[in-house]
């Protein structure tokens, strides 16, 4: 018999994983390296393993034992793919970062970690890592993953690693076999640093367990047909997670860039991929401005075929229960709207059927005309793009998750894509939604109606994927992680149709849609030492930059001479805002030690003092929800602005 059309392998930790996908798939590509744009160089998995076992058989030599640690410094290549292996092959767990590691970071990670063993990318990585030598005294191998650096005294390539363990296995050498057969479900396949702008990075430890179970879990239908594009930083959970997925159903991956994303899009045509919002967001302006550019019959054309995709699609989520429902509705009022929906979606059916394939498969056609869907993660979709995508027929799923859980929480499928929530939680996996103030429970709750769905709260996941807990970090892990309840620091609500909705953050991480990690506070304390800013707080959650909402030190600007009385008559006057714009250039400069996804590209002047007991706690501390809810006009200005300035 042969192979059901969706097939995926199960295993009980990665090294199998890979033993099987080479059993089953044998001369499949797994992997394409691009040589051109139309020409690409497959690897089969057979071939892969191969070479796993050879290198896996080098490391061991080089004294790489069971559940040791070892550095992967690299961004998306080949090479990165082939250390993997090995380090899963030969028992240990992998510690991966991308080449733009500082060298504060690199410095903090080598050691935290206890690593023996570290691959670096390329030469600036190796000197990074040699210029901190001395300060790393367990610090054994260097071995470059780029073929094209010379090595010197000290240094290995990853080639010579290779070589040396192809031959001790032509020689007989088992030992890699007897690895394989050692590796528990509880033990670590990786072990990953979290970035962050205050403190120290926090290592998240994940399990073969966690990841197999977010391989068995994800809710997609693929084979060994499938073409997936690899763009994301491959040491990014996110991504890392559809490559093993990718390898369970013997897909083929190909490794792409943002720069050449748009040509491998067009020649490898993907099927599925893992994408980010502001590739979406790059891919939309790009859309537009070529129609804006494009002859006026063509503009018009769009715009008839873009407003009867809205109307088909909006009543047939509408007929399928496929829209946001946060609110009650009885079955009935929903009953008396069915017959509307039904009749525009016959009315317009023909002529969407129409503009559909004469107007909308040429957008389609720039993603490459067989992407069958893709999830995008790393941070909110803006609902404009979700709905632009979805509606001229190019299936968004967007996922949410993080790091400590492997990283996927929810993700809608195909089959329920409803756009503006991340869908129902992965299989396995439950959800709450928690009263931050009180620790209610407040979904699911009998007690509610409805059980609790449409209760606001933080979201509390438990699951097979939650991380084993913080490397040497007991503490932070017994805080973040109750009675087998991971705390997730996001504000979220369960629609009535069973999806999960992102509100925002209950702490004060802001992801950007770039995916770099941002701590605010230590950019308001710095903001804070100006005698001209009473109070501030940075603003940007899913966004492409920062912005600050000021409170202006009304004092201040009276002692050095202003007659203004109120915050209203400060926020009239220019004299004033450059004073603030110059503060803020000058405190939030790279001199200050701030990095560029930190600058503050624009503010805006409140006119009241911050409260305690509205805007502020007891201890001074910001509400940032209640902040948020009450200047959220100014927040989407301020982003409104800087779009319009560009």
């Amino acid at each position: 018999m042969g192979k059901p059309l969706y097939y995926r392998l199960q295993a009980e930790n990665l090294a199998l994983l890979y033993q099987k996908a080479a059993e089953t798939f044998e001369a499949m590509p797994a992997f394409a390296l691009r040589e051109s744009a139309l020409n690409w160089k497959p690897v089969s998995y057979r071939e892969l393993y191969e070479q796993g076992l050879d290198l896996a058989t080098g490391f061991i030599e080089l004294g790489v034992a069971a559940r040791d640690h070892v550095g992967i410094f690299s961004d998306n290549r080949f090479e990165w793919i082939l250390t993997d292996y090995a380090v899963q092959l030969c028992g240990a767990a992998d510690v991966p970062r991308g080449r733009d590691v500082s060298t504060t970071e690199l410095d903090y990670i080598i050691q935290h970690s206890g690593m023996k063993v570290v691959c670096v990318e390329n030469s600036a990585l190796l000197n990074k890592v040699q210029q901190l030598r001395d300060r790393l005294p367990n610090l054994q191998e260097i071995i470059v993953l780029d073929p094209n650096v010379k090595t010197s005294a000290g240094v290995r390539s990853l080639m010579d690693v290779y070589e040396m363990g192809a031959k001790l296995r032509q020689a007989g050498d088992k030992r890699v076999e007897e690895r394989i057969a050692g590796i528990q479900a509880d033990d670590l396949f990786t072990l990953i640093y979290t970035s962050g702008t205050t403190g120290t990075p926090k290592g998240v430890m994940l399990t073969h367990a966690n990841i197999m179970s977010q391989i068995r879990n994800l809710p997609g239908q693929h084979n060994c047909n499938d073409r997936v594009l690899s763009v994301l930083p491959i040491w990014h959970i996110f991504e890392r997670l559809i490559e093993m997925y990718t390898i369970s159903f013997g897909g083929c991956t190909y490794y792409s860039s943002i720069q050449r994303l748009g040509d491998d899009m067009r020649h490898v045509e993907p099927t599925f991929m893992a994408s980010a919002p502001r590739l979406w967001e790059k891919l939309h302006e790009k859309i537009i401005k070529n129609i804006k550019a494009s002859h006026w019959m063509r503009q018009i054309l769009f715009h008839i075929a873009y407003f009867l995709a809205r109307q088909y699609k909006n009543s047939e989520y509408y007929l399928t229960n496929k829209y946001l429902r946060l609110k009650y509705i009885p079955a009935w009022i929903r009953a008396l709207l069915v017959p509307l929906h039904a009749l525009r979606w016959l009315i317009v059916m023909p002529w969407y059927g129409f503009f559909n394939a004469a107007v909308l498969e040429r957008i389609r056609l720039g993603a490459g005309g067989s992407l069958k869907v893709t999830i995008s993660g790393g941070g909110a979709l803006p609902l404009h793009i979700d709905r632009f995508f979805n509606y001229v027929g190019i299936p968004v799923l967007e996922g949410y998750g993080m790091t400590e859980t492997t990283p996927v929480i929810a993700v809608r499928p195909r089959h329920n894509l409803i756009v503006a929530t991340v869908g129902p939680p992965i299989a396995e996996t439950e959800v709450r939604i928690i009263d931050s103030q009180n620790g209610e429970i407040l979904y699911p709750n009998a007690a509610y109606p409805h059980n609790g769905r449409g209760q606001r709260g933080e979201i509390w996941v438990r699951g097979p994927q939650i991380m084993k807990g913080y490397y040497k970090d007991q503490e932070l892990t017994d805080s973040t992680i109750i009675d087998g309840w991971l705390k997730t620091g996001d504000l979220g609500v369960i629609s009535h149709n069973n999806c999960l909705k992102i509100l925002g953050r209950s702490k004060a991480t802001i992801v950007l849609s770039s995916g770099e990690n941002v701590e605010p506070e230590p950019i308001e304390m710095s903001l804070q030492q100006s005698n001209y800013i009473e109070n501030c707080m940075v603003v940007g959650q899913d966004k492409k930059y920062l912005c600050v909402l000021i409170v202006p030190s009304l004092l201040e600007y009276r002692q050095a001479g202003f007659n203004e009385r109120t915050l209203e008559d400060l926020e009239q006057n220019d004299i004033a805002k450059k004073i603030i714009k110059t503060e803020i250039r000058r405190i939030t400069s790279p001199a200050n030690g701030f990095k560029r996804y930190e600058q503050i590209h624009d503010f805006s002047l409140l006119t009241e003092h911050f409260q305690v007991g509205v805007e502020l706690t007891n201890l001074f501390k910001i509400k940032r929800h209640i902040v948020q809810e009450k200047y959220a006009q100014q927040i989407t200005s301020l982003f409104e602005s800087e779009k319009q300035k560009k």
